[in-house]
Order: C-alpha cells, then sequence, then structure tokens
C-alpha cells in the first residue's frame, strides 16, 4: 500500500512532480512535522542569541502559517535562489515541488542560525551535535569491532558485505554481518527486522563488480549522502575498492556545506577517519590506510555547489559532468541522490532505469534505502509482491536497491 501523493503532471515526461499538499502524503508529513520538529532541536542544540531565536521563530511561523519568502537582499546566493525558486514565492510551502520545498528550507535554515552570516555563528554547522553524536554511538562501535571478524573472509564475501554495508547505511544493524550469514535487517520503530536478501527491492551488484575489475586502472567517483553512521561504511568500502585493487583512485564528493540535516561535508569524513584510527584492530588499520591514500592522491575530496542545489542531475553543470564523464563509474548514495538522478516524480516503479539515467556523463550505480515515493526499474512481478504486502515499503527505509546502468 502506497502513501497518496499530489499529481501534477509536469512537461512530456507524462509523470506528476512530487507536491505536499495531499493530507496523508509522505511529503506532506515532511514538511507539516519533520521541519518544524527540527528547527525546535537546532534551537535546542546550541546556545543561540535572541536574533537566532527570533529569526527560527519566524521561519517556523512562516512554515506552517505563512507564504514562500524570497531570502533577503543581502544574502549572497539571493539571485541563484530567485532564478530557482522565481515561480514558488508567494505560494504555500506545500503547493512547490516537494524537491525545492525541501531544499529552500535548509537554506532558510542556515540562513536563520547565521551560518551564511559574518558574526559569532559563521560556519558553525547547525547539524554537528546530531552527527557527533551518532559516529559516537555504540551502534559505530559494535559495527567496528565486526570489521575484525570481517577481516578473515574471502575477499569476494569481503566485498559483498562492504557493499551492502555502504547499502544500507544508517540502517546498520545489518552491519558487517552480512557476510557471516547472521539473521540481519533494517530495523525501524514501527517495522520488524527484514531480511537483507528479501528487503533488496533491486540488486545490480554484480554488474557493479564487473565494471570494476580487480587490476584495472579505474577512477571511481562516490557521491556521498549521510555523515556519521553511513559515512563510515562508505569510507570503509573505498578503502576495499583502493587496497583490492578494484579502484587506482577514489574522488569521494561531499557538500561545501551544511545541506540535509545528516548530509556530508570535509569536518564529517576527517571526523569519521578519527573514528576509524582511534578504534583498535581492523578499524584503525583501514583508517590509516584512507589517511595515507588522501595524502597519496589515491583518495581525494572534492565539494561542488551543484549538490546544495534544488535541481536534477540532468542539469548539473558542465565541469561537474566532465568530472563524472572521466570516472570509470559514479556511485551516488542516497536516498535524496537517487531523487535527483530519475527526478523527483511519481514514475511508473517499472520504468527503465536505464532510459531515465541515459543522459548521466557514463556509468552510474545508485545505492540506496527507500525513504520517498520515487522509484524506477522494478521487476513487475517485484512490484506486484511489494504492492500487495500492505507496508510503507516505498518510504520506511525497510527496503533498498543497488541499480547500475552501464
Amino acid at each position: 500500500m502506497t502513501e497518496k501523493t499530489s499529481r501534477v503532471p509536469d512537461d512530456a515526461t507524462g509523470a506528476p512532480v512530487i507536491l505536499s499538499n495531499e493530507p496523508g502524503s509522505f511529503a506532506r508529513g515532511v514538511l507539516a512535522r519533520r521541519h518544524p520538529a527540527l528547527i525546535r532541536q537546532v534551537r535546542d542544540a546550541f546556545p543561540y542569541g535572541r536574533r537566532q531565536h527570533d529569526a527560527l521563530d519566524a521561519l517556523l511561523d512562516e512554515i506552517t502559517k505563512g507564504v514562500i519568502e524570497p531570502l533577503a537582499p543581502a544574502e549572497h546566493d539571493r539571485e541563484r535562489w530567485a532564478d530557482w525558486g522565481q515561480e514558488h514565492f508567494g505560494r504555500s510551502w506545500y503547493d512547490v515541488p516537494f524537491l525545492w520545498a525541501e531544499s529552500y528550507f535548509y537554506r532558510r535554515l542556515l540562513g536563520a542560525v547565521g551560518y551564511f552570516g559574518t558574526g559569532p555563528w559563521q560556519g558553525v554547522d547547525p547539524f554537528a551535535p546530531f552527527k557527533r553524536a551518532e559516529l559516537r554511538g555504540e551502534a559505530v562501535e559494535e559495527e567496528l569491532r565486526a570489521l575484525d571478524a570481517l577481516a578473515s573472509a574471502a575477499a569476494d564475501e569481503r566485498a559483498a558485505a562492504l557493499l551492502h554495508a555502504s547499502l544500507w547505511g544508517n540502517r546498520a544493524d545489518l552491519g558487517f554481518r552480512v557476510s557471516a550469514g547472521e539473521a540481519a535487517g533494517a530495523d525501524t520503530a514501527d517495522s520488524a527486522p527484514v531480511a537483507h536478501d528479501s528487503a533488496l527491492v533491486a540488486d545490480d551488484s554484480a554488474v557493479l563488480w564487473q565494471l570494476l575489475p580487480a587490476g584495472a586502472p579505474s577512477t571511481v567517483a562516490v557521491v556521498a549522502d549521510n555523515a556519521g553512521r553511513e559515512l563510515v561504511p562508505d569510507l570503509i568500502l573505498i578503502d576495499h575498492l583502493l587496497e583490492q585493487r578494484h579502484a587506482e583512485k577514489v574522488v569521494l564528493h561531499l557538500k561545501p556545506y551544511p545541506y540535509f540535516v545528516s548530509d556530508a561535508m570535509t569536518a564529517d569524513v576527517v571526523d569519521c577517519l578519527r573514528r576509524l584510527t582511534e578504534t583498535p584492530g581492523a578499524a584503525s588499520v583501514i583508517g590509516d590506510r584512507l589517511w595515507k591514500a588522501m595524502a597519496a592522491g589515491s583518495l581525494e575530496i572534492r565539494t561542488h555547489p551543484f549538490f546544495c542545489a534544488p535541481l536534477p542531475y540532468e542539469k548539473m553543470p558542465e565541469d561537474l559532468r566532465g568530472e563524472f564523464e572521466s570516472a570509470t563509474l559514479t556511485i551516488l548514495k542516497g536516498d535524496l541522490n537517487y531523487r535527483r538522478l530519475v527526478g523527483d516524480r511519481l514514475w511508473d516503479a517499472t520504468a527503465p532505469f536505464a532510459e531515465l539515467t541515459a543522459y548521466f556523463p557514463g556509468a552510474v550505480a545508485a545505492l540506496r534505502t527507500l525513504k520517498s515515493d520515487v522509484i524506477v526499474g522494478l521487476e513487475p512481478r517485484t512490484l506486484d509482491a511489494l504492492e500487495r504486502s500492505g507496508v510503507a515499503w516505498r518510504t520506511s527505509g525497510t527496503h533498498a536497491l543497488i541499480q547500475v546502468r552501464r
């Protein structure tokens, strides 16, 4: 059973752009509940002054009762957002494309706390306390200890386990124990554990490894999603690609500034590397290798403003297109990157992934747990079974996919 979401056809695709104006829809829930709650959490996480409190209160009032206001004239990116949002200002937050509304909300939140200003809160990540608490949690500690047992596994078994750990990320009670054959799942507060094999709605992992044969001079681009508990297994997978010579070089693409709550920036990579190196055993060895790989240039981190834009990848700028074109494979992590890759629309779930990503410059892989309505590339029988299951499989994070277009 899928949640209802407003459908407004847009352009020649025939697939409706997702809005947030239908009661009971997943998108509406994000704007009506998640965003107000986040404002309160950010307000409480720092000893902000009156100016920040007033700005946060005004933003809360606007998103719950008002209409979308443009950025103030003095904001450094006012013209850019004026271009992106020229059709949306003055309208209800619920009546504009969901992806744009989410993106603009986070931009406004950063403005409210003074992230882009010249005062004492300039450059202070409002989400840092949440990221660091997760990174220092017992779940990460347990998974890093599990690396010791995984170190003795065969290379192909270890590769499969690390790919799945990166895929599930912050659903990581699946963790690194996949290779041990333990019952593993993705728990949520309102769902039972799901065996990882049955929870994969699409699995092109064999194609992914075919594109990265050991010993080939491959360059892999990895576009990160979340920090903390998801970025750690991403980094461990990157180490495996380099150590087992599936890649000669890996370029890790990050957000240039805070975006959605847990999105990864350079500071988050540093925090994760330190977490690895401080953990005894295999984790420390991996952390040291990654640290040295960055010094040697075989692992490079880059940022680009486009990663914080409310736009599909089809509209990526030429310099970023050139980077992906030169890569042997680009791996896009997470739900938001998937929405931007195929378009944040209510596609027919059986629409071919390869056709919708044909514009992408080079081979591309999507690793994603399902946390939004967008889905393509499913086999009809898989879709039928999921629809008959009676669960919110599109949005609950209990299912995942690995999709690859050569």
